[in-house]
């Protein structure tokens, strides 16, 4: 467990196949934890190439709540969780951030101030399902490192675009990728492989 500001948190560390040359560091979505198929095939994918995965559960989930809190909790356990690997398992490794949905999100706010080389966001909730005004692109936006979104070509929370620095991959499915994970692991590996 790590202490954070709204809780403890858990992060659960996968080394890598051979020496680390780098550490992904994973949130999961809104509502779920890490079973979700697209996070394990990434987790597969970014051990073989030689990263620790740092799996992280926010305090919420961690204390068997369901419904998320709000982003400033998130973003400040998630920091929170960053240092303490930083001073440990991530010790002088560059660092992916990234996660799926709500767990992009928090990567995305975050990423500047966790010093990330990258960003990959599965399933980047762009905007609530039918609600395209209330847009959240101005966190996709707003990170200035190389970005890569992983995106059902249906998912009802929308498709970001392809911007300076940000490259979008559009695979089948919606918002879960049930039967995309083949897509998903090896978009992951080509933008994993060059960080």
């Amino acid at each position: 467990m790590i202490d954070t500001p709204h809780g403890p948190a858990r992060a659960h560390i996968l080394e890598a196949e051979g020496e680390a040359r780098a550490a992904l560091m994973l949130g999961h979505g809104a509502g779920g934890g890490f079973k979700a198929g697209d996070l394990q095939a990434v987790t597969t994918v970014a051990r073989e190439l030689g990263y620790l995965v740092a799996l992280v559960e926010q305090p919420y989930l961690v204390a068997g709540r369901r419904s998320a809190a709000p982003t400033h909790q998130l973003d400040a356990a998630w920091l929170a969780v960053v240092e303490h690997l930083r001073e440990r398992e991530l010790a002088g490794l560059p660092l992916v951030a990234g996660g799926r949905s709500s767990g992009a999100r928090v990567a995305c706010r975050t990423a500047a101030t966790t010093g990330a080389i990258a960003v990959l966001c599965l399933a980047f909730p762009v905007h609530p399902p039918g609600k395209p005004a209330k847009s959240r692109l101005d966190e996709l936006d707003g990170v200035e490192v190389p970005v890569l979104v992983i995106q059902g070509e249906s998912d009802p929370f929308g498709m970001p675009p392809d911007a300076p620095g940000r490259e979008v991959v559009v695979v089948p499915g919606t918002h879960s990728f049930t039967r995309a994970v083949t897509g998903v692991a090896e978009a992951a590996r080509e933008f994993l492989a060059q960080r």
